[in-house]
């Protein structure tokens, strides 16, 4: 391949290898030209282009897909948790507490340190590292250090001093973890110490690694309780000036007005209805099973959420919510059903309004986001991580309530447009392998087929931002697509219990790379968006 498509104003016809698009289950070449698709299909026809393009490029058999879109992202964190202090793979308290001593030790100009990732439910010590443990770490330095679901952390004694009476805020307990408007606050104090040379670094390389994994767009979902409003507005600016992954920011504010000021597209992302599972904030209709009487934390309640979404319909913006927990859930469902009851059902259902995560849902749930139009913008790296017998899910609920959670089939048999993400850091950037979650769920009647995976992270995604014209290689479409080195295609179902469609090529249905637990998978070679190269894997 040559550099050649850096240029999105070329004309380039790409040839010779396998090209996943429905207008051509059998096609083998595309050409695309001024930023869209431009043609799909079959070699012996693409000689007639070949005199009239710009670039020819031999696919040598790779793979070319649509780019991925990842729904639910925290970029700046994730350039923070690519570049410094990631405890996600440590097995132990001791084992976290040398990497935090040899981050602090390696970083002594850092006014503040910053690192995400420990999960003490995975630690034989079963407990987080202690603020007098972690003071004498770092040598006495600022240090925020974020749970895997980043609902909770861990701090020193130097970044509570930044924050004048953190200790009589909610969710301060002086001998645990920081939850609520305390997390906020230290989570606010820590981000403000980032120098802009930082926090640039960190998301340039987000994007740059996003990119490499073949993901076209990015949803940023930022707020005021989780980022910044300069955070927000310079990842916005970047992605304008530099060539990389588009950036559709949502910012999670009740102030419609200031969110539409800063340049989202929605008053939603992590507009938080509850908390998370493994902070013990995630708010529950019945009581944790490790945690005695404890039905977690509402941030909303119904009429909030009714309120919000009426206001956000009439100014043509998209309202979500963040919202884990059964009881969350049902508060967000009550909400827009009396948004549509004072709006009309066809208004709501037409704004594509959106929840983030929905893990705990039952039928009626399930039957309600059908009914109101919602977007279940969904994690299925969640269940491979926390799910099963005896994960996190189990641990926090019990196996039968943990074998309700994520049920993907049964959202899309109701017909509930799913959009698929990551909300990283929380978990990787890894878009064939969240694929493979959901094909592969833990709880075997909530899998879902390969096709249907695939399409949740690439089409629905642009369905999730009002976009039914993107996220699939069809003429008139966006020209973002990804290059992969891969195995044989097969179309895929896990077992006989999900829906599968025929082998037979006489069928029409395009394959995919075989996604079997334990099969390698597909390596990127190349990202284009809108007809420009954003990355091309060395040597290639």
């Amino acid at each position: 391949m040559t550099d050649s498509l850096k240029n999105e104003h070329r004309t380039v016809l790409l040839r010779g290898g396998e090209v996943h698009s429905p207008a051509d289950p059998f096609a083998t070449a595309m050409v695309v030209e001024r930023g869209h698709v431009a043609w799909v299909g079959s070699e012996g026809a693409a000689d007639a282009f070949a005199t009239g393009v710009d670039d020819v490029v031999d696919l040598e058999g790779a793979l070319v897909t649509p780019a991925f879109v990842d729904a639910h992202v925290h970029t700046t964190a994730t350039g923070l948790a690519l570049t410094g202090l990631d405890l996600s793979s440590a097995g132990s308290l001791d084992e976290a507490a040398e990497r935090i001593r040899a981050y602090a030790s390696a970083r002594p100009g850092d006014r503040i340190l910053i690192g995400h990732g420990w999960d003490a439910s995975r630690w034989p010590e079963r407990r987080a590292p202690r603020r007098d443990e972690l003071d004498a770490l770092t040598g006495g330095r600022p240090l925020y250090l974020t749970r895997v679901d980043v609902h909770s952390a861990v701090v020193t004694t130097a970044l509570l001093d930044l924050v004048p009476g953190i200790r009589a805020r909610d969710g301060f307990r002086d001998a645990e973890p920081l939850t609520g408007d305390a997390h906020h606050a230290v989570r606010a104090a820590a981000y403000a110490a980032l120098s802009p040379r930082q926090r640039t670094e960190a998301q340039r390389a987000a994007r740059a690694h996003a990119a490499s994994l073949g993901i076209g767009t990015v949803h940023e979902c930022g707020g005021p309780r989780i980022s910044s409003e300069d955070d927000f507005t310079a990842l916005l600016d970047l992605a304008r000036e530099e060539p990389g992954p588009r950036i559709v920011g949502y910012w999670a504010d009740l102030d419609i007005e200031r969110a539409r000021a800063l340049g989202a597209v929605g008053a939603a992302g992590d507009l938080f209805a509850d908390g998370s599972l493994g902070s013990h904030t995630a708010c529950l209709h019945e009581p944790y099973a490790d945690a005695d009487a404890h039905t977690g934390v509402a941030h909303l309640d119904a009429a909030a959420i009714a309120a919000h979404v009426v206001a956000c319909t009439e100014a043509g913006l998209q309202a979500g919510f963040h919202a884990i927990g059964d009881a969350a859930v049902t508060a967000v469902a009550d909400g827009v059903r009396a948004a549509s009851e004072k709006l009309g059902l066809a208004r709501v259902r037409a704004a594509r309004h959106r929840v983030e995560h929905a893990e705990m849902l039952t039928p009626e749930t399930i039957a309600a986001f059908a009914e109101l139009g919602l977007t279940a913008s969904v994690q299925p790296a969640f269940d491979a991580a926390w799910g099963g017998e005896e994960g996190m899910y189990a641990e926090r609920l019990g196996a039968e309530r943990a074998r309700t959670l994520n049920p993907y089939a049964a959202l899309l048999r109701s017909g509930v447009p799913l959009a698929f993400g990551s909300d990283s850091p929380v978990t990787p950037l890894d878009p064939w392998g969240t694929v493979r979650a959901a094909a592969f769920h833990r709880t075997p009647g909530h899998r879902i087929s390969v096709r249907a995976a695939f399409a949740a992270h690439t089409r629905g995604g642009w369905r999730a931002v009002g976009r039914d014209d993107a996220g699939t290689l069809v003429p008139g479409a966006p020209a973002d697509y990804a290059v992969w080195r891969t195995g044989a295609l097969v179309v895929q179902a896990p077992d006989d219990r999900v829906a599968r469609w025929s082998t037979d090529p006489r069928s029409g249905t395009p394959g995919l790379p075989d996604l079997t637990p334990g099969r390698e998978l597909p390596v990127c070679l190349r990202t284009v968006v809108s007809g420009q190269t954003v990355y091309e894997r060395p040597n290639e």
